[in-house]
């Protein structure tokens, strides 16, 4: 695997976080990888649920894996730091270690305790001795591509449904259903082997990262956001109101609308979350006045409480 080119350290905010398209050959499994520096001060991150399951590394610290989550993760970052990642696709997990999703819903914990201590300690060495984050990224990539050396195909109908999920598509997860001829017990069972959380609760968090997407596709271009931006970004993936829009935000980061925004300005201005974003925003659909959902604009007026 070629080496992944990246920038030499932390910007001047104080840190820095980047995704890259994984490997040709884990296309598919891996949805992206990334890197994350922090200069002088210490970093809080957020992590809002996604349903994917990540595996994170770090110099001298155990690599870890974050099952998928249920609600957000805070985690504080010393100064100095430099992680690397990557993101499973939805619904990869089983194939690429034969466990069940479902084993590592909310949890997060030492790779040992998933592959042994041998094939966690080699990884760690690798981190360890790896030249540059490049390099460490190199060295994760190719961790999991031994992982995935005997991986079983992914379930084509959770792939299916997981694509109809996506926002932008289904309003609704019957709708899904109907169109795979699947019962709402069967796909369920499906989604709890594979990406261990229910079709239900993914389609609002998949709703959710779909408004994350703009937010940042915003910033990177520029774009000043307020209060006005949020609130037509929370329409056009199908909040309803002001009240179900910030209920879900509150659900998915702990934090309101306003704090939010707040974060992400200072946050993200910088950073490249294409990876994560583009897949969300090509199943966007055209949207045209006359197919907006019906919304009480009034009431998502306000978005910041």
């Amino acid at each position: 695997m070629s080496p992944v080119p990246l920038p030499s350290g932390p910007d001047s905010s104080g840190q820095q976080y980047r995704e890259f398209p994984p490997d040709p050959a884990l296309r598919g499994l891996v949805a992206f990888a990334w890197v994350q520096q922090v200069g002088a001060a210490p970093y809080t991150r957020r992590r809002a649920p996604h349903g994917a399951v990540e595996i994170v590394c770090g110099a001298g610290a155990a690599p870890q894996v974050i099952g998928p989550l249920t609600v957000p993760l805070i985690e504080r970052i010393e100064p100095g730091t430099t992680l690397v990642g990557v993101r499973l696709a939805l619904g990869a997990l089983p194939a690429v270690t034969g466990l069940r999703a479902s084993e590592l819903t909310g949890i997060a914990c030492d790779a040992e305790e998933l592959w042994g201590r041998a094939q966690a300690a080699a990884l760690a060495a690798a981190i360890d001795e790896a030249a540059s984050p490049s390099a460490a990224l190199t060295a994760l990539q190719d961790h999991v591509r031994g992982l995935a050396a005997d991986a079983a195909p992914l379930d084509p109908l959770v792939a299916a449904a997981v694509r109809e999920l996506m926002p932008w598509r289904a309003s609704d997860v019957g709708s899904v259903q109907r169109s795979l001829h699947i019962s709402e017990s069967q796909l369920r069972r499906r989604f709890h082997s594979t990406v261990g959380i229910p079709p239900k609760p993914l389609h609002r968090m998949l709703r959710f990262q779909g408004f994350l997407a703009l937010v940042q596709h915003a910033i990177t271009q520029g774009r000043n956001l307020n209060g006005a931006n949020l609130s037509l970004m929370a329409c056009q993936v199908g909040y309803s109101d002001q009240a179900h829009f910030t209920h879900e935000c509150v659900r998915f980061t702990g934090v309101t609308p306003r704090v939010l925004l707040a974060d992400t300005h200072r946050d993200c201005v910088g950073h490249d979350h294409s990876p994560s974003s583009a897949p969300l925003l090509l199943a966007r659909t055209r949207l045209r006045l006359g197919s907006l959902p019906a919304v009480r604009h009034d009431s998502l007026r306000a978005t910041a409480r």
